[in-house]
């Protein structure tokens, strides 16, 4: 049987100041496959023809390769090589995305509208899962999520800010005012700024109350059940992101994959 090796159809590579460079090549190949500009299931050309395509080093390219693998993307079979995926991965919790691309999953027109962004002071939970000094502050976003003019989630976000920041992702503290664009979350930004090199990430899920303020902001009596998902992104090893999100019942359902191996 003879295999067909996929007619790669890239962008320019695109390498913003600070972002690895195979996290600009992972860009490049996730957007191709996302985008429907590789065939599904298609063998893909080898690390060599890649390089001489993308004008970068194979090991540059192998390192590409296995965070797409480590994503479901693409997958190897020995002896053979890399082939893209047959079909593309379903998406949820399970992966670290911004909650308003996991919102539009569904049908209806998703919109994110910005209520506060200020620098605040901490909180016990703001010291604790961002692991900063109790004295310090950070930058806080609140964000609505909409589907269809409704509102299904409020999104409190916070990251670092001054010298810890800059510790912690240089990149991220030199395009700061990026992250105040609005239309997108926090979350959004942060990933568009540093790229695959974010996480892991750890979401907790817990019952509460909206609140007289935050619920509030989404239409919905203090007393009203949600969702509450506490969401801790890290980057090489420190809390870089911190959220605690408000969903309500209209949001719909969240996909957590599981395995059993």
């Amino acid at each position: 049987m003879t295999t067909t090796v996929s007619a790669l159809r890239l962008d320019p590579l695109s390498v913003p100041t600070g972002q690895p460079l195979r996290v600009a090549v992972y860009t490049s190949l996730a957007d191709a496959i996302r985008g429907g500009r590789v065939e599904l299931g298609s063998l893909l050309p080898n690390e060599a023809e890649l390089g001489v395509a993308l004008r970068v080093s194979r090991t540059v390219v192998r390192e590409a390769l296995m965070l797409l693998e480590e994503d479901g993307l693409i997958r190897t079979r020995r002896g053979i090589g890399r082939f893209v995926a047959e079909a593309l991965p379903q998406v949820g919790l399970e992966q670290l995305r911004p909650l308003e691309k996991v919102i539009a999953e569904g049908s209806g027109t998703v919109t994110v509208e910005r209520m506060l962004e200020e620098l605040q002071p901490t909180s016990d939970f703001i010291t604790r899962g961002l692991q900063v000094d109790p004295r310090t502050q950070v930058w806080v976003q609140e964000n609505v999520v909409k589907r269809d003019g409704e509102a299904v989630a409020q999104l409190l976000e916070i990251i670092p800010s001054g010298e810890v920041l800059a510790e912690r992702s240089p990149v991220l503290a030199a395009r700061l005012e990026e992250t105040r664009a609005e239309g997108r979350s926090l979350l959004a930004a942060v990933m568009d700024i540093i790229g695959p090199a974010l996480g892991p990430a750890v979401y907790d899920v817990t019952v509460g109350r909206a609140g007289a303020e935050r619920g509030k902001g989404i239409g919905l009596k203090a007393s009203t059940p949600v969702l509450v998902l506490t969401h801790n992104v890290l980057l090489d090893g420190k809390p870089i992101y911190l959220a605690k999100n408000l969903i309500t019942h209209g949001f719909g359902t969240l996909t957590i994959a599981q395995s059993s191996t």
